[in-house]
C-alpha cells in the first residue's frame, strides 16, 4: 500500500494506491514499491505542471495570458487547446450550463482538475498500480476493485456529518456546492448566483466529464435532476436548499 498527500492546484490531493500482494516475495513487493512511487511522482509532477499552466491566480500562467490577450492559442502548451476543446463540448452537453468564462473571465477550471485527476490515475494505471483512489479536494477518480471502495459525501450543512456514501470501483466522483467557498457557482443564463441546491453529487465513469458536469448540474438547480437522468453513465444524490435529498434511480449508494 503506497499513500501520499500533495498540495497544489490550491488544495490537497491524496494518492491510495492498494496493489500489493499478500502472497508475494519481500523483493518481489519492493520492487513493486517502488515502481508505484515512481508512477506516484510523475502523477505529483503532471499535477503541478496542470496548475502551472492553468492558475487563474498566476499572472505568469498560459490561461491568465492567454485571457489578456497577451498570447495566442498557438503559443500555449498543447494541453490548453486540448482542454478548450473539452469545455466546449462540456458547454454543448449541459445547455450552456458549464461555460469557461464565469464572470466574463476566461477560466476552465471547473474541468481542469477533474481532467488533470483522470490524467493523474491514468498515470498510476499505466506503471501497473491499477487499484488505486486520488483524491483532489473532494473530486476523486477510483481504479477497480476487488472489493468496492467506499467514499462518504460530507453533507453542506451539518459539519462532520456525511450525507451519502457512495460504493463501488471504476467510478469518478465530484460534487459541487456552497458550503465551503459561499455561492460562488453562477447560473450562466441569469448572472445570478445558484442557490436552489447546497450540494450535488455526481457520479461516472470519467472525472473529466463528471466534475465539469457537477457544477453545471449545481448551476441548474431543481432541473438536474431530469437533465442527469437523461445523460448516459450520470447519476447524482442532492441536499436542496430546503435541506431535502434526493437521487437518481441508480446512484451507487451504500
Amino acid at each position: 500500500m503506497t499513500r501520499h498527500v500533495e498540495h497544489a492546484m490550491g488544495t490537497v490531493f491524496s494518492f491510495d494506491v492498494r496493489d500489493a500482494d499478500p502472497d508475494a516475495t519481500a523483493s518481489t513487493t519492493a520492487r513493486a514499491d517502488d515502481a508505484t512511487a515512481g508512477a506516484v511522482a510523475r502523477a505529483v509532477a503532471w499535477l503541478h505542471h496542470v496548475d502551472a499552466v492553468f492558475s487563474t491566480y498566476r499572472p505568469d500562467s498560459a490561461i491568465s495570458r492567454l485571457g489578456r490577450g497577451e498570447i495566442e492559442l498557438s503559443g500555449c502548451p498543447p494541453e490548453v487547446a486540448q482542454v478548450l476543446s473539452l469545455c466546449a463540448q462540456a458547454e454543448h452537453d449541459t445547455n450552456g450550463y458549464f461555460t469557461i468564462y464565469p464572470g466574463g473571465r476566461l477560466d476552465p477550471s471547473g474541468l481542469v482538475k477533474g481532467w488533470a485527476i483522470e490524467e493523474a490515475s491514468r498515470i498510476l494505471s499505466e506503471a501497473g498500480a491499477r487499484r488505486h483512489c486520488v483524491n483532489g479536494g473532494g473530486d476523486i477518480q477510483l481504479g477497480p476493485g476487488p472489493s468496492p471502495w467506499r467514499i462518504g459525501i460530507a453533507h453542506p450543512a451539518r459539519p462532520g456529518a456525511l450525507c451519502t456514501v457512495v460504493t463501488g470501483h471504476d467510478l469518478a466522483i465530484a460534487t459541487s456546492g456552497s458550503a465551503e467557498r459561499g455561492p460562488h457557482i453562477l447560473d450562466p443564463h441569469t448572472g445570478r448566483a445558484a442557490d436552489a441546491l447546497l450540494s450535488i453529487t455526481l457520479v461516472g465513469p470519467r472525472l473529466t466529464a463528471v466534475d465539469a458536469f457537477a457544477t453545471a448540474a449545481f448551476a441548474m438547480g431543481d432541473a438536474a435532476r431530469d437533465w442527469v437522468e437523461e445523460t448516459s453513465g450520470l447519476e447524482a444524490f442532492a441536499v436542496t436548499a430546503s435541506g431535502d435529498t434526493w437521487r437518481t434511480r441508480g446512484f451507487p449508494a451504500l
